[in-house]
């Protein structure tokens, strides 16, 4: 299992995604976080001491990390070839003029298919990524994204491999 850890950056206040500060994080706590991306399976009694603290110590500075938002959840890490998507593509979307892009974002949000979506500055306006079982999967997304209009242009990248990929959450 993984954790998703949001950090403003490396500095020790971090903000959150509303505007406010969520509180200053220690190298404690910072540790911790890098102790569950690692592996979230990990007992109270594990990590206290990987970092030199009670179970208890660890369980109050969990619970904090999680009230402030610092730790959103706790995920399996799901290796996508062995669920049958092994194709990743990203592709580049430039939105048709005049579409409902509220509409759009609630479609791609939605599709199971899609692992990331970010909206983007240049002269495209988003990039998603896609975990597929195939090309023919592929050319389904992009057919399916035409017909619904959102469209303008688009281009498709496909990973020839994977280097360093982010924990994969099954989503069927």
């Amino acid at each position: 299992m993984s954790v998703e850890i949001r950090f403003a950056s490396s500095n020790i206040l971090l903000n959150s995604h509303l505007g406010g500060q969520i509180g200053i994080m220690d190298e404690i706590d910072r540790k911790i976080c890098a102790l569950l991306g690692e592996d979230a399976r990990q007992s109270m009694a594990q990590l206290g001491a990987r970092v030199g603290l009670s179970p208890s110590a660890v369980n109050d500075r969990l619970r904090r990390l999680i009230e402030r938002g610092v730790l959103r959840r706790t995920r399996a890490d799901v290796d996508p070839e062995a669920v049958g998507l092994p194709v990743a593509a990203f592709v580049w979307i430039a939105l048709a003029e005049g579409i409902d892009e509220a509409a759009f974002r609630a479609a791609i949000a939605e599709n199971t298919a899609v692992t990331a979506c970010h909206h983007v500055t240049g002269g495209w306006s988003y990039l998603v990524q896609i975990r597929v079982a195939s090309l023919v999967a592929v050319e389904e997304f992009l057919v399916a994204l035409k017909r619904a209009g959102w469209i303008a242009r688009t281009e498709t990248m496909l990973a020839l491999s994977t280097v360093v990929e982010p924990p994969f959450r099954y989503r069927r």
